[in-house]
């Protein structure tokens, strides 16, 4: 169990001196430009979208609200160059390939994962892969977690952070996490649409994606999922939604009897950076999370190349880190995850 209170302190002294030095946190190009880069970033959180699940989206008239880009192996592997990154291990974003139906959803998992590993055979260098699940549909999820481990070396799973407004944590899931725990799984909790239409005008990415991410991990910490399936290592979105910011807030007000513990599960989860390497995020981030824990991720193609980069040179320039912080961010912490991507001396 962690000290709390130095944790409190630590984290209270970072934000005062990120909030003290904003406009040095908000470095000039030229600045960003000399910040240390690190040439073999490893992104945790890469998707792609194969023929089979646009095909599906268009299907159900849902290619406006879960397509809005295209992906091609070209564009990934130049963005990829353009942003210091070895290796992206690619998963297939929301709302995942469960569209209503079990049988249609358990063919577009096999489709999707099978092209995933096609790719990561093609390129073993440059991609991994965390195989889709059909949430909605337990068996099918355990056929598709089976398969993907026993048949396709897949490095890793991608769950949606909710299926109808049910969270990781209901005990409907319980069959799918002993079956992640005893694969010893690296699983990325990724949100999908909340219940309930987004606020007007409001992106869901902007906001709602965020507690989508903070729901399931509440749900799941709440739950002991952490501690009764200890060998999954979860990866949350997003830098875990709001759980940085608001954990005290969340260990509190749940109803626990314990909430030091309750903390400690939460800062147990993984992180990564995708869209969230800012001057306010890292701050409260970086001090809350256990050591080995915050991760390099992109959300390439959902955000462009352009947009990769605002938020690589905010990490790369980012002070709080030396440039070993850097590198375990970049690179060392997602090789404890994947052993296969460890660089040998």
């Amino acid at each position: 169990m962690m000290d709390w209170t130095r944790r409190a302190v630590v984290g209270a002294g970072l934000m005062a001196a990120g909030a003290a030095g904003n406009s040095a946190m908000a470095a000039t190009s030229d600045a960003r430009a000399s910040a240390s880069k690190d040439a073999a970033r490893i992104d945790v959180h890469q998707h792609l979208l194969p023929p089979e699940f646009l095909a599906a989206l268009e299907r159900h008239g849902l290619s406006a609200q879960w397509a809005p880009v295209t992906w091609s192996l070209e564009g990934a592997l130049a963005m990829m160059d353009d942003h210091q990154i070895a290796t992206g291990i690619l998963s297939l974003s929301a709302p995942g390939p469960h569209l209503g139906d079990n049988a249609e959803g358990r063919a577009l998992t096999l489709q999707v994962n099978e092209h995933q590993a096609a790719l990561v055979q093609h390129r073993p260098d440059r991609f991994g892969m965390f195989a889709s699940v059909p949430l909605a549909d337990i068996d099918g999820s355990l056929e598709a977690i089976a398969h993907a481990y026993d048949h396709l070396a897949t490095d890793g799973v991608i769950l949606m952070a909710n299926t109808h407004g049910v969270y990781l944590g209901d005990p409907t899931f319980d069959p799918i996490m002993e079956e992640l725990n005893r694969r010893r799984a690296v699983v990325l909790v990724h949100p999908t649409q909340l219940v309930g239409p987004p606020a007007k005008g409001v992106r869901p990415s902007a906001v709602d994606f965020l507690l989508d991410t903070t729901r399931a991990a509440v749900s799941m910490a709440f739950n002991n999922v952490p501690r009764r399936y200890p060998d999954i290592k979860m990866i949350l979105a997003h830098a875990g939604g709001f759980i940085p910011y608001a954990a005290y807030r969340i260990a509190t007000q749940s109803n626990v009897p314990d909430s030091a513990a309750m903390l400690d599960t939460l800062s147990g989860f993984y992180f990564d950076v995708a869209l969230s390497a800012s001057p306010t995020v890292l701050p409260a981030l970086l001090p809350f999370a256990k050591p080995g824990h915050v991760l390099f991720g992109s959300d390439s193609p959902y955000c462009s190349s352009k947009t990769v980069g605002f938020f690589a040179d905010y990490l790369d320039s980012y002070t709080g880190l030396d440039a070993a912080g850097h590198h375990r961010v970049n690179r060392l912490n997602a090789e404890a995850l994947f052993p296969r991507l460890a660089r040998r001396s």
